[in-house]
């Protein structure tokens, strides 16, 4: 009989009984995989499937984080149009003035009331196309627009009473051959002044007119009050007289008709007065002065900086600088044809209109208001100097080339400019992409900035 010596032991196991990695979770798995799987071709298909899945759900997961995010955020608040009003033509333009919504149209102008969006009154007695229009509130019922039209005149209109009177053509002249065109029309607020800029064929200027609305004011209460006592009158006669109930009516409705048209054809206000007529800077030449003391002859005081007219350089010595620096740097100097370098005149200015401040020294007979502005600061395309003039200027001066009272000269030529709401501070941009904030009540600047990387300024804005 064999009897074993050694108890029954359970042998170690080997390497050939390790689970394989595919065999890892058989226990979760169903145990006919076997015969559930796919074959090869279908096994990839199923698994590039199943990534496009992940990958979709990882995108819709990134979109629901992104939208719950914006819904945090503060929404902008969405307005939509309350009322809308009708128009004859295509609308060009707009400007609100008080309680009046002012529309150039394709074939004259139009008056709407704010409130309901009705049309009031329209113009479009010369059947021209308005492209540009500025108003301003002249007190109770009464405003002031200037309207730009396709062929450049600028129409100053008075609105009153629901009807437009037409003024004056500002740049209107005899000879066609000699009509300039409008560029740019700014109306200084409040309606006292009012500044055009126009073109040529071969040079540009700027007209500054004042604009009498003291006067107006007082010309359309007569004239209002003498067509009221006109219509009364023929009523009177109309009632006395043996006609019929329907004829009085028929002619008391005509008779408040022809008011309106005597209203606009009629009515003869004080024309504006020309202030100044600035055109742009000569540029600086060499000396015709023989002596030191004829340039001093010209100046008209020591207080302020000049144009740089009055010089002692001669016109031969900036050439002989010109032709050593020439010839010194020819080599980084690009070859321009002579006809290309010719210096044009500029065709182009901006200018604001300034509240009364220590800038501009008015004379002491001058009574200055606070709201009404005392001058303008004007600076043409490619110069160096800002330009101040008074709008109180000495009698004769309009018709002449008024010289600036003040004059800012900038290290580089002034690109843009604005003025704030309060008109005391101003802001310059230079072509070297340098920013300047001035006080204009003291005199000085507040700030200077300059951006590092080479831009062009635009525009500038005060928010």
């Amino acid at each position: 009989v064999y009897i074993r010596k050694n108890p029954l032991e359970i042998p170690p196991p080997s390497e050939r009984d390790w689970i394989k990695d595919e065999e890892e979770n058989f226990f979760l798995q169903d145990p006919d995989r076997k015969r559930a799987a796919l074959p090869q071709p279908f096994r990839m298909i199923n698994k590039l499937v199943m990534l496009v899945f992940e990958n979709a759900m990882e995108i819709i997961e990134r979109r629901e984080m992104l939208q719950e995010a914006q819904k945090l955020k503060i929404q902008s608040t969405k307005c939509f149009p309350t009322a809308e009003f009708q128009v004859t033509g295509r609308a060009n333009c707009l400007a609100v003035s008080g309680t009046y919504i002012f529309v150039g149209l394709s074939m004259g102008l139009a008056a709407f009331k704010v409130s309901d969006c009705k049309e009031l009154c329209a113009w479009d007695a010369a059947s021209t196309e308005i492209c540009a229009i500025h108003a301003s509130h002249l007190g109770t019922e009464h405003h002031v627009l200037l309207a730009v039209d396709e062929m450049g005149l600028v129409w100053l209109f008075c609105f009153h009473r629901e009807s437009f009177l037409l003024i004056k053509i500002l740049n209107e002249v005899e000879d066609i051959s000699m009509q300039s065109t409008c560029v740019e029309v700014v109306l200084s607020p409040g309606g006292d002044y009012t500044g055009v800029l126009l073109q040529g064929n071969t040079k540009a200027w700027l007209e500054i007119y004042q604009l009498p609305k003291d006067s107006w004011l007082k010309e359309m209460e007569e004239n209002s009050g003498a067509a009221a006592g006109l219509v009364c009158r023929e009523r009177r006669s109309s009632w006395t007289s043996h006609r019929g109930h329907k004829t009085v009516l028929r002619l008391t409705f005509s008779l408040q008709k022809s008011h309106v048209s005597a209203n606009n054809a009629d009515a003869k206000l004080s024309l504006p007065v020309l202030l100044l007529k600035v055109k742009p800077h000569k540029p600086v030449t060499g000396s015709s002065f023989k002596s030191p003391l004829d340039a001093l002859k010209e100046v008209d005081d020591d207080s302020m900086l000049g144009l740089g007219y009055n010089h002692l350089i001669k016109a031969s010595q900036w050439e002989q600088h010109e032709a050593i620096f020439c010839s010194i740097y020819k080599e980084y100097l690009e070859v321009i044809d002579e006809t290309e370098c010719k210096e044009e005149p500029p065709r182009h200015a901006t200018f604001h209109f300034l509240l009364p401040s220590w800038i501009l020294q008015l004379r002491p007979e001058i009574k200055v208001q606070p709201d009404v502005p005392a001058g303008i600061c004007v600076h043409w395309d490619g110069s160096h100097n800002l330009c101040f003039y008074s709008l109180h200027p000495l009698k004769g001066r309009a018709d002449s080339d008024p010289k600036p009272d003040v004059v800012w000269p900038c290290a580089a030529p002034v690109v843009c400019s604005a003025v704030s709401f309060c008109s005391r501070y101003l802001a310059l941009a230079c072509e070297d992409a340098t920013i300047t904030i001035w006080d204009k009540h003291l005199g000085y600047p507040l700030s200077v900035t300059t951006i590092l990387e080479e831009r062009l300024i635009r525009s500038v804005h005060f928010l």
